[in-house]
């Protein structure tokens, strides 16, 4: 091996890409969660909290909550190390532009986040995992406000 090869290597490690044990590639999260199956059940466990949401409810079009459900089913796999499927059909994500004609403040942001949160603690994954989950949703849900209400 080449000094070139060790610090690539070092640099790979470093970003995640690969397990301290040299050219194995690391898990990803989905890996390590069981892959498709639990983003499945993620987002089941979470719209059936969603359709029941008087807040949060209206965001979703009745013609179209079978498709909202498949393309986070598809977005977070991928965001997690999945297929590229959700690329693959509709282009990069852009979160922001695409949520953009729904008003998310933060009383929608708080219910969404309370959604998420009980749809990974239902499916109980590694706390390691949960953690690293739960951030991302954090930061994501955040994001996507868009609007603020006045303070009643």
């Amino acid at each position: 091996m080449t000094d070139d090869d060790a610090l690539i290597r070092d640099i790979r490690a470093r970003e995640g890409k690969y397990a301290d044990d040299g050219d194995v590639p690391a898990a990803t999260l989905y890996e390590r969660v069981g892959g498709g199956a639990f983003f499945d059940q993620l987002v089941t466990a979470f719209y059936a909290g969603v359709v029941a949401d008087p807040a949060l409810r209206p965001l979703y079009p009745d013609d179209d909550i079978d498709g909202a459900r498949q393309r986070l089913r598809d977005f977070l796999a991928q965001y997690w190390g999945g297929p590229t499927t959700y690329s693959d059909e509709r282009g990069h994500p852009r979160l922001r532009m695409r949520h953009a004609p729904f008003v998310i403040a933060e009383l929608e942001r708080d219910r969404w986040l309370t959604h998420m949160r009980a749809a990974v603690d239902a499916l109980a994954p590694d706390p390691a995992d949960r953690d690293e989950l739960l951030a991302y949703f954090e930061m994501a849900a955040d994001a996507m406000r868009n609007a603020t209400r006045p303070s009643a």
